[in-house]
């Protein structure tokens, strides 16, 4: 018996000529698909269903929005803290005194080929018996290879996770099994750094490391330009937190980053940073400070201040 299945003829009318394409805006990286049949391919009509579809997305991406995704992993420590500020992201000894040498470096996931140098996490081990529910806040500052953890600790901040009078009982423990959330990094009045690092060669090279990065997000590009320009070039992350460029404009310098914000990205604006006479070794106040919040996607998510 001839003829066309129902299966058929809604196989054709779903055809991919008659998909969609719908941005819900002009800065995301989403985009919607819909089923338009051709003969209501209407302008208003199309409006009113992006309106409501990129709504609805809204709602959904929302719902599952958060600022606190809390992960399952073990943690270990690494004795001298020394060897993590000495480590992939290139902080050298200026992290021994991030946050009081609460150090930690973490697997590739974590370090991201250098945008998580810097992120804040704080982690607490499970065991309540030894360990406190408030755990520790940590700056990442190395990459680690160990495919049992996901954190290699400094000894202070390892033993930062225990109840009073447990320190050399979590010591020796070596891994334990802890939760962690990414949190905003604080520097109280302190802003955005920039230190010109040694190897700078003005005016054919310069290299800078960003210090202080506050907030919750990383630095994804920066741009350097002379002071009042427009002509804006862009520098390349030679490795962990160091951005270099060899074509490196005249005059007192500008920069601006591309940082996470929520699910997209952000302009950031330093005005004024290093001086036309700049130094190798010097470091320069931006003038600003991030303060934005990259969003994760989880559920449920977590609202608990741990104490």
């Amino acid at each position: 018996m001839s003829g066309t299945t129902a299966t058929e003829k809604w196989s054709r009318r779903m055809s991919r000529k008659n998909w969609e394409m719908l941005a819900c805006s002009p800065h995301s990286s989403t985009n919607v698909y819909i089923y338009v049949p051709q003969p209501l391919l209407l302008l208003d009509t199309r409006n009113k269903m992006a309106v409501f579809l990129c709504f609805l997305f809204f709602l959904i991406s929302s719902a599952t929005a958060c600022e606190r995704c809390v992960h399952q992993t073990k943690a270990a420590y690494f004795n001298p803290a020394s060897a993590l500020s000495s480590g992939a992201c290139g902080y050298g000894p200026l992290a021994l005194g991030f946050n009081s040498g609460r150090l930690a470096g973490g697997v590739a996931s974590l370090y991201k080929d250098g945008a998580g140098c810097g992120a804040c996490f704080q982690i607490r081990c499970k065991n309540t018996t030894l360990c406190t529910g408030k755990g520790t806040r940590v700056i990442l500052t190395d990459r680690h290879d160990n495919n049992q953890v996901d954190f290699v600790l400094s000894s202070r901040a390892f033993t930062d996770m225990a109840q009073k009078g447990m320190s050399q009982h979590i010591l020796e423990q070596g891994i334990v099994d802890v939760e962690y959330k990414r949190v905003p990094c604080k520097y109280g009045n302190q802003n955005l750094t920039a230190r010109v690092e040694e190897l700078s060669l003005r005016p054919h090279y310069l290299a800078v490391k960003f210090l202080y990065q506050g907030g919750q997000t990383e630095i994804e590009g920066v741009d350097v330009a002379q002071v009042g320009s427009s002509n804006w070039g862009f520098m390349r992350r030679n490795y962990g937190a160091m951005w270099d460029t060899s074509r490196v404009p005249s005059g007192p310098l500008q920069f601006r980053f591309v940082v996470r914000a929520g699910y997209d990205g952000k302009w950031v604006w330093a005005q004024h940073v290093l001086p036309s006479d700049w130094n190798s070794g010097a470091i320069y106040d931006s003038g600003v400070q991030i303060t934005d919040i990259a969003q994760e996607s989880c559920s449920p998510c977590d609202k608990e201040n741990w104490k």
